[in-house]
């Protein structure tokens, strides 16, 4: 797949469409009919679009060699002299040209101008009413997904989003057709008709490294001037322009071991599940803008074991707040039909790309911490999912999962992680980036034996009992699966530094019934949201009650929690318990004050953690795997997960989410024995299983 041609052949079939469509858009922007309020949201709408069209026509159609809509042909000798005269115009004018591209494709979504642009629910409904108001500002935030395409001269989303405010401002100025139903149905059936045009670009991107325009970026980009992070098309902010600048400054050996220790990650995933890497053809590269040196070491060195990159960079977020707003703007469109539907092109995709997908191996992700943690306001007037929209929005990311593991098969692939700070941590950034890549890069060989002195204990038990202490109100009992065989079978994974970089854990899938007690831990940071005094509690290792203090309404705390720990289910298993055992990066976030922003990926290693949702074996169950010692990890399921083999719906909530107990939060943990007798592991926030006495040190013990 050639994406320029692809490009191409996307503009010959959406240009005349787009130039009809920006000729009537600035119709609508200049003089709008409709009287009021709506004549403010349709200027905002259709100048918001309008401004895509002028990057796309400036930045993007030249960039592909796709012809510019609305202009002459560009001959090729026209092209290199356009792109003489902009070199020549120095890198200063790139990087501003790219800045005022930024603020057009970004700036309504910015804290300070959100509040007051009709992206925000709040906003759009005191000003329009409810019913218009929420579904208005949902397409509006819609009108920005397609943005990163702009820049590789494809419009193809912004002439269809385009088409749907025409079409939704000619219904208001129809009397008949100017109704909350008939302007939802549009919506809907925009949704309903080009699902599949979205997901065959999502899955394209996924499998193709054709699809070459940001991988072109990545290894060819001047990378000691930032106008190339605004090539991308993507939000650039502080943290993007820092990061970076930071990375610029590191010696060149310094890169390489990062992207050494992110790639022999990877490999040591594959080599430890006993998984042939060599069969796999491509791997997907999440990274942040600002990683591009550490990113391209990284391709290079994933060419030398025969996979080539897909790359997905990300930005940090616009504006969490405008993120939470929309997190359930489907509820527009969300229903039976749709998911049929929706699923239906998916299963047509992975068939045409069967062979791509079986050759992809996953992703390798870079993530990113430092911002301050959030908590969002929850806006009544935000669009949110009834109980049924609930239902059928699990039972679509349950299927959707079930069929990804048909393609991509789970006992062919693996993965790895790694985190590292942004310059929005504060002015210590340097100090903790530098800590931080140390924490990475941990001797895995000395925390391997260490954590195998825990299993050896904890293999032992028939239960573990966590206590809190401090204030922490935890007092938990956790099952452990019986062993047939101790002799060649381990409870515990020994969790060293591949697949979750850094080191270290060991962890289990509890067995649910016997698991019961409270966990609790005064605030935790979930995928990008903060809790305060989190509460759960267990009966048979299922969640039956909880809570937190973010908001003074109980309800709205329990809100909070049901969507966003529990994602829409009505309980969840205790998938997995874990005893971390990086001290060093605890002392870290206590020596800098930084343990609210650290990642659940480094967070869960600084002291016993929970993950509510699924096992960390999901779809891979049958494939055993084996700890460095030999033994076979025999606590792959619980009472939930080996329901596939009779109902495979019934076994997957297609979630995880860990959650941590702080060391100086912990009491004790114990190992409780069938017998009756008992053995810490930790006591007063300690490690004191003999043998794992270097593991406090970084104390000062």
């Amino acid at each position: 797949m050639n994406y320029q041609k692809l490009v191409r052949g996307i503009m010959e079939a959406y240009g005349e469409r787009l130039q009809l469509a920006a000729e009537r858009l600035r119709e609508i922007a200049d003089a709008p009919g409709l009287g009021g309020a709506f004549d403010d949201y349709f200027k905002e709408a259709a100048g918001y679009l309008l401004g895509q069209e002028r990057i796309f026509r400036e930045a993007g159609a030249q960039g592909t060699g796709a012809q510019t809509v609305g202009a002459q042909e560009t001959s090729a000798q026209e092209a290199g002299a356009r792109e003489t005269s902009a070199q020549a115009a120095g890198t200063q004018e790139a990087a501003e040209r790219g800045r005022e591209y930024n603020r057009i494709l970004y700036g309504p979504f910015l804290p300070g101008n959100y509040e007051k642009s009709f992206a925000d629910p709040a906003y759009a409904v005191k000003r329009l009413g409810k019913e218009f108001g929420q579904m208005f500002s949902a397409v509006f935030a819609r009108m920005q997904t397609g943005v990163p395409h702009l820049m590789e001269g494809n419009a193809q989303e912004l002439c269809l989003y385009a088409e749907l405010l025409i079409e939704l401002y000619n219904c208001m100025e129809d009397e008949e057709e100017r109704t909350p139903e008939t302007l939802q149905n549009r919506i809907a059936s925009f949704m309903h008709d080009n699902s599949e045009i979205f997901q065959r670009d999502q899955l394209a991107r996924l499998f193709f490294p054709e699809y070459d325009y940001e991988t072109g970026i990545l290894m060819e980009a001047d990378l000691s001037d930032e106008a190339y992070l605004y090539r991308y098309g993507r939000f650039v902010g502080e943290n993007e322009t820092g990061s970076a600048a930071y990375l610029a400054k590191l010696p060149e050996e310094e890169i390489q071991k990062m992207a050494d220790t992110y790639t022999e990650g990877y490999r040591l995933g594959f080599e430890a599940g006993r998984k042939d890497l060599s069969i796999k053809t491509t791997v997907e590269i999440r990274y942040p803008l600002g990683f591009e040196r550490m990113v391209r070491a990284t391709v290079r060195n994933f060419e030398k074991m025969g996979l080539k990159a897909v790359v997905k960079p990300y930005s940090t977020p616009v504006n969490r707040q405008y993120d939470y707003d929309h997190k359930e703007d489907a509820a527009l469109w969300m229903d039976k039909a749709f998911v049929e539907r929706s699923l239906e092109a998916y299963q047509v995709l992975f068939e045409e790309y069967q062979k791509e997908a079986a050759g992809y191996a996953g992703p390798a992700v870079i993530e990113v911490f430092g911002e301050e943690p959030f908590s969002p306001e929850q806006k009544e007037e935000n669009l949110r999912y009834s109980g049924k929209q609930q239902q059928l929005a699990v039972e679509q990311k349950s299927r959707f999962s079930q069929m990804m593991n048909q393609y991509i098969h789970g006992e062919e692939r693996s993965f790895t992680i790694i985190a590292y700070p942004v310059p929005a941590i504060g002015e210590q950034y340097p100090a903790i980036f530098a800590e931080t890549v140390k924490i990475n890069t941990l001797d895995y060989m000395l925390y391997r034996d260490m954590q195998q002195k825990l299993i050896d204990v904890l293999d032992t038990a028939e239960s573990v009992h966590i206590l809190g202490a401090e204030g922490n109100r935890t007092d938990l009992s956790v099952r452990i699966f019986p062993l047939s065989d101790p002799e060649k079978e381990t409870a515990f994974e020994n969790c060293v530094a591949d697949v979750n970089i850094p080191v270290g854990e060991v962890f289990t899938t509890p067995v649910l019934a016997g698991t019961n007690g409270k966990l609790h831990v005064g605030q935790v940071y979930l995928n990008g949201l903060d809790y305060r005094n989190l509460e759960l509690d267990f009966k048979d290792g299922m969640v039956v009650s909880y809570t937190c203090t973010n908001f003074d309404d109980e309800e709205k705390n329990r809100e909070y929690i049901r969507d966003n720990i529990l994602m829409h289910h009505e309980t969840l298993p205790m998938g997995e318990f874990a005893i971390g055992t990086n001290t060093t990066a605890f002392c870290m976030a206590e020596k800098f004050q930084i343990a609210d922003k650290l990642p659940i990926l480094i967070a869960e290693k600084t002291g016993p953690h929970f993950a509510v949702g699924d096992t960390c074996y999901t779809y891979d169950e049958d494939h055993m795997t084996y700890n460095p010692d030999g033994k076979a990890i025999a606590a792959r399921d619980n009472e939930i997960s080996i329901l596939r083999k009779s109902d495979i719906s019934k076994a997957y909530f297609n979630c995880h989410t860990d959650i941590t107990i702080p060391y100086d939060e912990l009491g004790r943990i114990t190992a409780v024995r069938a017998d009756g007798s008992t053995e810490d592991i930790i006591r007063d926030g300690r490690f004191v299983v003999p043998g794992t006495g270097e593991l406090n040190r970084p104390f000062g013990d």
